[in-house]
Formats: structure tokens, sequence, C-alpha cells
């Protein structure tokens, strides 16, 4: 019977017998060919074995149905250092006739990892394009990864679509619009005002859609989106069966795509002010000029919390329409809210006046101003609600954002009487939780107060948050009791 395990090929030089004591000689070449791997990063022989590229089973066979794919194209400039990962010329678009981008290793392991957005560095080469397209994402070998919408303008150069080989069109963005709308549908029946698409979040990467009943208000917020703006209106249109849309996209962040601000009737007919309900309150949307879309929506579940904290003398901060002051209204026996903007005040007295509501007070103040004179003077409130604009629009501005929480929180600690109610958040992304919450302490610290955390919240539900992109969890809220 033949051995199990074939002997070894012969060679012409003699190898070294383990039970012979005698010293055997080989040639350069066995000895090359017999040395173990070198481990050391310095020999280029275990460098490029470390750097090669390896097929995963995920690439190899299929997965749920979807078969890794070797596209033959992609659309780089060769000349780049990046485009050095890539062994071999590709033609520049694939057998759909969409343009090929590659990403390096960095990108692909950012991908299977799960993160929609690849940055600019982490492209192998700069492609020769417009911006704006549906584009085809391969790795370094040629393999197909997903779709992408691409920018040319933004540091953010792919935002991931699909991880599908399926065409991107107007029947794609109707499957994930509905897909996004039933999760509302599912979660808040029967309202018809809320967060209809969040972006990323949804899978529609730069598109928010707020609904107000029949009107819808939307923001086009890259290029590609706003390439196909008149695409997404048909869509949008056609499954909401809304009598108009408002373009809302005058926000700062186009101008990182080179796109300029816009505010517009998109569609049919929409009128200056949609009132729309949050619990037992009537409230007007400003879908033409108010802020973000019209209102504030992502805080619309704090909203009604406040209704259950609001008790005694209550003042709201940075008031707007009055969606805080109103819940806090039904509660407390007289609320002050200040809000800097003449017109925001006028709406939210007639806010207060169409809920028949007495006992609320606006005054057009700068909220620091308001609060710093309110310690001098002695002033006690049982419940306080800060509600601040963002205070970093980037990375830079963090500290900055910080001290600017730090002051208003510890004026308002100061303010409230014991046993009282700090509802109190941050829409800046840039400062998370951890450093929220350090703040806080610190604040408390130098109020020489007590306080317990009651609650943490953040946006409501129609915000989703995708797990793989923090950035769409931005809303920190927190419920705070002082204890003496």
């Amino acid at each position: 019977m033949a051995p199990r395990n074939p002997p070894p090929r012969a060679s012409n030089a003699r190898r070294a017998d383990p039970r012979d004591s005698r010293t055997v000689k080989s040639t350069p070449r066995d000895q090359a060919r017999t040395a173990p791997r070198s481990t050391d990063p310095r020999d280029s022989r275990f460098k490029a074995h470390r750097e090669a590229p390896m097929e995963t089973p995920a690439q190899a066979d299929s997965v749920g149905g979807r078969v890794a794919q070797r596209p033959t194209s992609h659309t780089v400039d060769r000349r780049s250092p990046g485009a050095r990962e890539s062994h071999r010329a590709l033609p520049q678009v694939g057998a759909d006739g969409l343009p090929n981008v590659v990403i390096n290793r960095r990108g692909t392991e950012r991908w299977q990892e799960g993160h929609p957005w690849i940055y600019r560095g982490d492209l192998a080469g700069e492609p020769t394009l417009l911006g704006g397209e549906v584009v085809r994402v391969l790795d370094a070998r040629g393999w197909f990864l997903g779709k992408a919408f691409y920018s040319k303008a933004s540091k953010i150069a792919l935002r991931c679509l699909t991880l599908e080989d399926e065409p991107v069109d107007k029947a794609f963005f109707a499957r994930r619009i509905a897909q996004a709308d039933a999760l509302r549908r599912r979660i808040d029946t029967g309202q018809t005002t809320y967060r209809a698409v969040h972006a990323d979040a949804d899978l529609l990467p730069g598109l928010v859609v707020d609904r107000f009943g029949d009107v819808l208000s939307a923001q086009f917020l890259v290029k590609a989106t706003d390439d196909r703006r008149e695409l997404l209106a048909d869509v949008l249109l056609e499954h909401f069966g809304a009598r108009g849309l408002m373009d809302r996209s005058d926000v700062g962040v186009r101008a990182l795509e080179g796109l300029a601000s816009r505010r517009e009737v998109l569609r049919g007919e929409v009128p200056e002010t949609v009132p729309y309900t949050e619990g037992s309150i009537t409230l007007l949307a400003d879908v033409r000029a108010g802020q973000k879309t019209g209102a504030f929506l992502d805080q619309r579940e704090n909203h009604l919390l406040a209704a259950t904290y609001g008790a005694g003398n209550a003042l709201d901060c940075f008031a707007y329409h009055g969606g805080f002051a109103l819940q806090l209204a039904r509660g407390a026996t007289h609320v002050t809210a200040v809000e800097i903007s003449g017109p925001a005040c006028a709406t939210l007295r007639e806010n207060a006046s169409r809920n028949g509501l007495t006992n609320v007070e606006a005054v057009e103040a700068n909220a620091f101003d308001f609060l710093r004179d309110a310690v001098d003077e002695g002033r006690r409130f049982d419940t306080i609600v800060l509600d601040p604009p963002s205070f970093a629009k980037n990375k830079d501005a963090v500290e900055a954002a910080l001290r600017g929480y730090k002051e208003i929180n510890l004026r308002a600690l100061q303010l409230l009487t014991p046993g009282g109610v700090l509802m109190t958040g941050s829409c800046t992304y840039h400062v998370d939780e951890e450093r929220f919450e350090a703040m806080l302490a610190s604040a408390s610290a130098d109020a020489k107060r007590r306080v317990q955390i009651v609650e943490r919240r953040g946006a409501p539900r129609d915000h989703p948050v995708l797990v793989h992109l923090r950035e769409t969890r931005y809303l920190k809220f927190y419920v705070l009791r002082v204890l003496d």
C-alpha cells in the first residue's frame, strides 16, 4: 500500500539527518528554500508577505445571496501614491456603465466594519469625476464592495448607498423612502408630524425630510441628492401624497460640498405656517423661514417629558416657539420663556394664546445675560430648561463650547431651589456624553450643589441612530435634580 504522505522530493544537495552526527552542507539555494519565514519587520520578505492582500471567505464565497465580484475597472489617477496598492491597470467603468472608485486597505477595512463614510485619504488615487455620481466601490484587488455617492469637494469622498450590485434608480429611492417611513408608522401610529427620512441613518445619505401633515420640508445636503432633487421630489410626493414640498437647503453644511444655500417652494403649495400637535399642545411650524426645517422635531419627545417635571416657578432658556415652555405651563404656576429673537417671541406668545395658556411670559433677551442677572438678583426657580443651539460646528471649537455649556448650567444650578429640576441638553455632536457629563460635574462642584442624574435621553425614535455612524447620535438631553 502506498504511504499516506509521499516522501519529499529529492534534492541535489544532501540534507541534514537528525540521526546523523556528521556535518552536512547545503547550497545557498537550499538554505533560502528551507529557512523559516522571517518575522522581523525589517526583512523585505516578511514585509511583502504581511502586506499581501488576503481573500476572506466573505469575498470568496456567496454571503446572504450576495456573491463577491471582480469588477474590471476603476477610475483613478494611476500616478497617485494610493494607486500602488492595485497590482494592475483596470478599465474605468463597470459592466453597468457606472464609474469605479478604488479604496485602499484602510478604507476597505473601514467599509467592511460597517462605516458608511470613506474619507478622501482612503481613496487609492483621485477619481477623475465631477462629483455627485453613483459609483461602484472596489478594493485594491478589484473586488466589488458596494455602491456609493461620490463627492469631489468634501473630505467625505464616498457615502455608502448599498452593498448590493443593484441599480440605483427611482425604484431604489422609492424602496428606501418607504422603508424609512414604515418605521415611523410603526412607532407613531396616527402621527402625521415626524422626521420621515434621517439621512445616513435611513441609508439615504444627504437627504433629510420632515413631515408636517400634508406638507413636506426637505434638505438636500450633498451634491448627489442635490443633482437628483427633482427625482426625489417625485418619489416623496408619490409616497406621502403631500400637497407641497419645501426645499430648506439653507444650511451651512452644503458649503462643504461646494453648494450654495437655497430656500424655495419646490413643489405644490406651501403655506407660511403649518399647525401641528405635541401631546395636547398645538404649535405652528414655520416651514418657509423657521429654524431647521420649520420646527425642532428632534426634541419632540423631550418636550412632552417637560410636562411631567414642570412645577412651581419655571424658566425656559433658548425657548424659540415654546416647545418646552408650553409643556412646562401645564404643571407650573408661572413660566418665564427667554428667547433672543423678536419674531420667535411673537410666535411663542401666539402659541401660548392659541392653547389658552395665560401663565407663560415671553422675554426677549440673551439667555447668557438673563441667567447672570437672575443670579445677581437672587431669583429662584423650581424647574429650568436649557435647550441651546450648537456651540461647536467643528472639533476646534469644542473647548469654547464646553466653556459656554458650563456657564449656563452653572448659573441654572445656582438658580434652582433645593429639590429643583434642571433639564439640559446639547445638540453638538463633537461634545459627546462623557465630556458633557464631566462638564455637568464641574458646574455642580462650582455651584456647590449636589446633583442627581435622573434621566439620560436623546433624540426621539423617528431620529434613529446608525450603529456604525456615531454622527447620527448628536443630541444629548439630561434631567437633573438638585438635592440641597
